[in-house]
């Protein structure tokens, strides 16, 4: 039976730069990261990529070329964990124990939880920007419509950056205006949450994006159902639960999303599904050799990957701590940032912690639209996170 001092499950985002970081730290530590994919996205960038301003293959890389050096990869399946047996079992290795489990798998897209959407995604003006297989169907859909209804959808519960289903319905409103098509378009944004923003200091900013681009937004309206022959799209009203049909020529959707099921199905799982850590230490409520970051945790703050590069550092100061017996010595304030795209030369760029208070970087006014924001988010962010994240470095 495999064993290793530290056994990280998850090779994206969060996975990679907690490795990263504890060989930069301890070069001695016996590593593994389970991870079944053959390529690492940048996520962010789809955004981007849906509204045309990459490729999708700009958006990746080999995960083999990510792997910290001396780390070994198992490119394999988690299927269950036996936090009491300090074990988990895989599809193909079988059972792998360890001495501490770091638990960074990422979020579930529940395609299947909006009737017809699987079918349909990708094809007669339905797509969406969460996978890699549709995301280039957005910019072919919102570059052929020239009249209709572009209707974007955001669904309740979490999901990954909580701006992102307005990103790009800003996008391609921008694009809709400088094709010259924006005046036979109507433009429609529903939501399942009651405000456009959960921090104050960002929403009345973008209520105002919304306003002027003549967006409109729909609160309380959660997608149960698309319907792509007749180009229907049935919502669920949150409050009155009536049914809800609005007729579309393209609809751009940001599914539900879960903590995947091999967790949210074991007994690492608290409220929601989610790995139930301590939203400080980053460490496990009941299990004190587990620890979990990134959208997978039950951390209460937006699931971005800035929001990992300040609970990686964290994460692995607690778990050193640990091994030497000594107590927990970093605490994460649950910042997180959230760049919203409001057009092909403009983003806000949303700063906050956990008590949703502004924790912004620069010394300006970042509750306003920047064409600088807009190009540190475009070559800025990327760069940062290929070369110095995911290298344990910022």
């Amino acid at each position: 039976m495999a064993h290793h001092q530290v056994l990280i499950v998850g090779g994206g985002t969060a996975g990679i730069t907690v490795a990263a970081r504890l060989r930069n730290t301890d070069a001695s530590l016996d590593i593994a990261i389970i991870e079944p994919s053959d390529k690492h996205y940048y996520q962010p960038l789809w955004t981007f990529v849906g509204g045309g301003v990459f490729e999708p293959e700009e958006s990746g890389r080999d995960e083999a070329d990510l792997i910290p050096y001396g780390v070994q990869w198992i490119k394999d399946r988690v299927e269950s964990f036996d936090p009491n047996a300090n074990s988990l079992t895989t599809r193909e290795s079988g059972t792998i124990t360890y001495d501490y489990l770091i638990v960074a798998p990422g979020i579930q897209i529940n395609w299947d939880q909006v009737k017809g959407l699987k079918e349909s995604v990708g094809k007669d003006g339905v797509c969406s920007n969460y996978s890699i297989d549709t995301v280039a169907s957005t910019w072919k859909f919102v570059r052929e419509l020239k009249q209709g209804v572009a209707l974007f959808t955001q669904p309740a519960g979490a999901v990954k950056c909580g701006g992102a289903p307005q990103k790009i319905c800003y996008l391609a409103e921008d694009h809709f205006r400088r094709s010259g098509v924006r005046d036979q378009i109507e433009v429609i944004f529903t939501l399942a949450g009651p405000r456009l923003f959960a921090v104050d200091r960002y929403r009345e900013v973008l209520e105002k994006v919304a306003q002027r681009k003549g967006v409109e937004p729909r609160f309380r309206h959660n997608l149960v159902e698309v319907r792509s022959a007749s180009k229907e799209a049935i919502y669920r009203h949150m409050d009155t639960d009536e049914e809800i049909v609005i007729k579309y020529d393209m609809i751009h959707v940001t599914p539900p999303m879960s903590a995947p099921d091999f967790v949210s199905s074991s007994e690492l799982a608290g409220e929601g599904g989610w790995v139930d850590v301590d939203k400080h230490t980053l460490q496990h409520t009941r299990f004190a050799n587990v620890y979990a970051l990134g959208d997978v945790s039950s951390l209460p703050t937006s699931k971005t990957g800035a929001a990992i590069r300040k609970q990686a550092p964290v994460l692995v100061a607690n778990l050193v701590a640990a091994m030497k017996d000594q107590p927990a010595p970093a605490s994460y304030d649950g910042y997180t940032s959230c760049p919203v795209v409001t057009g092909y030369d403009s983003l806000v760029l949303a700063e906050f912690d956990y008590s949703g208070q502004p924790a912004e970087t620069f010394p300006f006014d970042q509750a306003k639209e920047r064409f600088s924001m807009f190009m540190l988010k475009k070559f800025g962010l990327p760069a940062l996170y290929w070369h110095g994240m995911l290298r344990g470095r910022v």
